[in-house]
């Protein structure tokens, strides 16, 4: 049959239409919406008809066709997925996953109308940011604070209200590039400000930071390098010392924490410092993420100093970086199990982080148990793993933890893990030597099962 008659034999969208009206898989979406996928089906095997593939040109396959595409409308595309990668803030994961009562609080906050912008003892307008800056103030030692929807927005406004139209002295070793491409520079411009940086990539003294102080300095920003290391040959003058060089020319220091921590953290071989900590040293105001080393949803927190918070809270860019219910919800749930509650226990990041080596090993062997008793021809093994925590935080830790590599021979480890990704809830895994690898540290009790099954499902 020529290609021109195989494209007329097609069914016509009505004849297409007749032939589902009693399916009752089709019948649950709206009639305009099968007409749309219907069209799609067929627009696709027209095409593969030009190309010389007809196994998508009869009536079944088009209705076939035309239900798979019904069901991505009927599936969200943010939806949750089982982190087998050993990345604790996975970035592209969405970060922390949150804590159960940060979760309830969320849900409560869905369910109906929230007294987000009312005071409920006055009976009058309220403030957003009150329902977060005691437990803040309280957690940092600082005077004030406030909260915006990232940390970059945080920086952003610190930057715009304090020191538009005036030069920001920054030390070359801290001028990052974190997700995105994003760059301290390029905040620095967007704000008004002008960049003076000193010293050089490995070493900034504190003389450098005194010679570039001018009448048109403004402030001196300290950028924490929670994403990369420089080691060796190289230096930065403390905080105290810095803190100390601002507050003699009347300056105020900021430094930008970026992952940030409200708990002493050590783990991998890393220490981070917290934000009471830095606020000790006399930095006069720090910001930081929400979602990362903290626990929470995205946020931008600003903590410090009462008369440099003050200008923020009435500068006019807050109001196109304030954050939403939703993610001030899940931070006052979070901050919540910090003040009345066992964070390294209850807050999942920094149980991950935590994670003690003999359940991370049984963990995995359990996985393989179970992926051996449902499935034939697949080889499993535990092994050792290392992880990197991810999000640009600690990025000299080492978390060495255990994982189970999956293989079979009549299949590569790259049509396995695509396989996985495109499961009901996708399974996200590493690949290493040709072998699919489940690092357990990220994994929930019920994600093994999970896993497991989806290994004995036809491929």
């Amino acid at each position: 049959m020529e290609i021109n008659d195989k494209l007329r034999s097609l069914p016509a969208i009505d004849s297409l239409l007749s032939a589902v009206t009693t399916d009752l898989e089709i019948k649950q979406y709206p009639r305009e919406l099968v007409i749309n996928c219907l069209r799609q089906a067929v627009t696709s095997a027209r095409d593969a008809l030009r190309k010389g593939d007809d196994s998508a040109a009869s009536q079944a396959a088009l209705i076939s066709q035309a239900k798979v595409l019904l069901k991505k409308h009927n599936q969200p595309s943010l939806r949750r997925v089982i982190n087998a990668t050993g990345v604790v803030l996975h970035t592209n994961l969405g970060r922390a996953p949150l804590s159960q009562r940060a979760r309830k609080c969320v849900t409560g906050i869905m369910e109906g109308y929230s007294t987000l912008e009312y005071n409920v003892a006055l009976g009058e307008r309220g403030s957003r940011y009150t329902h977060v800056e005691e437990q803040l103030c309280r957690l940092t030692g600082a005077e004030e604070a406030l909260v915006v929807n990232n940390n970059a927005a945080a920086v952003l406004l610190v930057l715009s209200a304090l020191t538009s139209g005036q030069e920001v002295i920054v030390s070359r070793g801290e001028l990052v590039e974190i997700g995105g491409s994003f760059r301290i520079p390029d905040v620095l411009r967007q704000s008004g400000a002008t960049l003076v940086e000193v010293g050089s990539t490995n070493k900034t003294h504190l003389s450098d930071y005194e010679q570039a102080i001018g009448p048109n300095t403004a402030a001196i920003l300290k950028v924490h390098t929670s994403n990369y290391c420089i080691i060796g040959f190289a230096s930065q003058p403390s905080g105290v010392e810095l803190a100390a060089l601002a507050h003699k020319h009347s300056l105020p220091v900021i430094e930008d924490l970026g992952s940030g921590t409200i708990v002493p953290l050590t783990t991998g071989g890393q220490r981070e410092p917290t934000a009471a900590q830095r606020l000790q040293l006399g930095f006069d105001l720090v910001t930081f993420s929400g979602d990362k080393l903290l626990g929470a949803g995205q946020a931008g927190i600003i903590a410090g100093k009462r008369q440099y918070i003050g200008p923020l809270k009435k500068h006019p860019l807050l109001r196109a970086i304030r954050i939403d219910k939703l993610s001030l919800a899940a931070l006052e749930g979070t901050l919540m199990e910090y003040i009345v509650g066992n964070p390294v226990q209850d807050i999942p990041v920094l149980a991950m982080l935590h994670s003690d080596n003999a359940i991370l090993k049984e963990r995995a062997n359990y996985l393989k148990e179970l992926i051996l008793e449902q499935n034939t021809g697949i080889t499993a093994e535990v092994i050792t793993l290392n992880s990197p925590a991810g999000g640009g935080a600690l990025p000299a830790a080492v978390l060495t933890g255990y994982g189970v590599t999956v293989c079979r021979q009549d299949m590569s480890a790259a049509h396995m893990e695509n396989y996985l990704r495109q499961q009901e809830i996708p399974i996200v895994a590493r690949i290493q030597e040709d072998k699919v690898i489940f690092d357990v540290r990220c994994l929930l009790e019920q994600d093994l099962a999970v896993i497991a099954s989806a290994l004995s499902t036809s491929f």
